[in-house]
């Protein structure tokens, strides 16, 4: 896959997963955001979020008692170091090893590390290469 521009913020609002054990899920989460320089924004009884990912047990009322299936989600890093310092906090947390740091042949410079997090998700931290941002998020305001 030739790729020269990606683009980000377009295409996802947020994303919802309903986990079995909420507490195994935000020591997890909560490390490897850590790690990444992503504060949690909030949480309370049965769900906590960050930027756009909204993690709730099943009796959330917004999970509706469902489960969600497995998922990969891919979470951007800000160099090298953080994809590495993300595989080793998500390892001492409770996560899985599903690919440790290095180079991927998606396109060149695209290195990265997989977890799997305590309900068998399929977790990336990346980082493309150096590069230059535009902005560094998007702020939405009401």
């Amino acid at each position: 896959m030739d790729v020269n521009e990606i683009h980000r913020g377009r295409l996802i609002d947020h994303v919802q997963l309903v986990v079995r054990d909420l507490a195994a899920s935000r020591r997890f989460y909560g490390a490897v955001f850590e790690v990444l320089g992503i504060p949690v924004g909030g949480e309370e009884e049965t769900f906590f979020w960050a930027d756009e990912l909204f993690i709730s047990s099943a009796s959330s009322p917004a999970a509706l008692g469902e489960l969600t299936g497995r998922h990969h989600l891919a979470f951007q890093a800000k160099d090298r170091a953080a994809v590495e310092a993300f595989h080793a906090a998500g390892l001492a947390a409770g996560g899985r090893d599903n690919g440790p740091p290095g180079l991927r042949k998606y396109h060149p410079g695209y290195y990265a590390a997989f977890l799997i997090d305590p309900d068998g998700n399929n977790i990336e931290a990346v980082f493309h290469g150096e590069h230059q941002r535009s902005a560094p998020s998007v702020l939405v305001t009401f």
